[in-house]
């Protein structure tokens, strides 16, 4: 029984692996998020990967947040503090270029977060309606 379970949650794992990212970039009102789920599925912290939603407004970044992971808990929660934050009200012009230092040891969680949002800008420039 628990195996038939296993199966079955690893068969709807893969196929909504190979769903388009249909859900990347959606809006609430004046803000428009990116989900960075399947936009960086390749990248990955010290425990996986490091999804993140980025709440952009007028072409500035208003915040930050991480989406559910598996990085240890006491070092995300440095990365949460002290890294999310460094994007707040920055153009996502200068974001997608901005050379931002990483939280100290949480170096793995960091590169993760930073690939995420570089990748998340760069889906927000491709496809924002003008």
């Amino acid at each position: 029984m628990i195996k038939k379970k296993l199966l079955a949650s690893v068969a709807v794992l893969a196929m909504m692996s190979m769903m388009p990212a249909g859900n990347v970039m959606t809006r609430e009102g004046k803000t428009t998020i990116i989900n960075t789920t399947s936009l960086a599925r390749d990248v990955e912290g010290y425990n996986g990967q490091t999804p993140l939603k980025i709440y952009i407004e007028n072409n500035k970044i208003v915040k930050v947040e991480a989406l559910p992971n598996n990085e240890t808990p006491k070092y995300f929660a440095k990365v949460k503090k002290n890294l999310l934050v460094k994007w707040v009200d920055m153009p996502v012009n200068k974001a997608a270029k901005a050379k931002i230092d990483g939280v100290t040891g949480a170096t793995f969680s960091s590169k993760a977060v930073k690939e995420n949002v570089k990748r998340g800008v760069q889906y927000y420039k491709k496809n924002k309606k003008h």
